[in-house]
């Protein structure tokens, strides 16, 4: 709807307006609740807090991160900074009613996403997937080539560091009930 509208209030009223589809967003200020937060948030959440509980005095030992699927299916993720970059970047140099596909131009299985949390996270749990669970789309990447033939923007921050950065985040601030607090 939102395509259709912007395309005819350029035909009408000569309005600049463009369309970008951008993929799955993460960085620091992410939804972290449990309830309603998406899979990177997600999985950092459930590496870092379990990490509270895997000391000596814990009647919990050797926590374990159930992930949904068998982790086959892939995903893109896209770091917020380099949205933010890709917005304006589009908003200053591209005039076309044309939607454009913004991202970071590469995707990640599910398992390696995974895998990859727990190293930077420091868990040291297990991980059981529930296979009874959906893996969801099979596959999920844009081809996002002419967003940088059209306004040249690529992607910057790599996708190690932007985790990295969320992770950092997340330790520093968590959201609890809608209010932020020091871990």
């Amino acid at each position: 709807m939102m395509l259709v509208q912007s395309q005819a209030y350029r035909q009408q009223y000569g309005f600049n307006s463009i369309f970008l589809l951008p993929v799955n967003l993460y960085g620091p200020g992410d939804n972290f609740d449990p309830k309603s937060s998406h899979v990177i948030p997600a999985l950092i959440k459930k590496c870092v807090d379990a990490q509270k509980i895997e000391n000596p005095k814990s009647k919990i030992q050797n926590p374990k991160l159930v992930v949904w699927g068998t982790g086959k299916a892939t995903r893109e993720f896209f770091y917020v900074e380099d949205a933010a970059e890709a917005i304006i970047l589009a908003m200053e140099k591209y005039n076309k009613s044309d939607p454009i596909n913004i991202g970071a131009g590469f995707e990640i299985s599910i398992k390696d996403l995974v895998e990859l949390i727990v190293k930077l996270t420091g868990f040291r749990g297990k991980i059981a997937w529930d296979s009874s669970q959906p893996d969801g789309q099979p596959r999920r990447c844009l081809d996002t080539a002419r967003a940088e033939k059209e306004f040249g923007f690529e992607a910057k921050i790599s996708f190690e560091d932007g985790l990295k950065k969320t992770i950092d985040w997340y330790r520093t601030f968590r959201i609890s009930k809608g209010e932020l607090e020091k871990i």
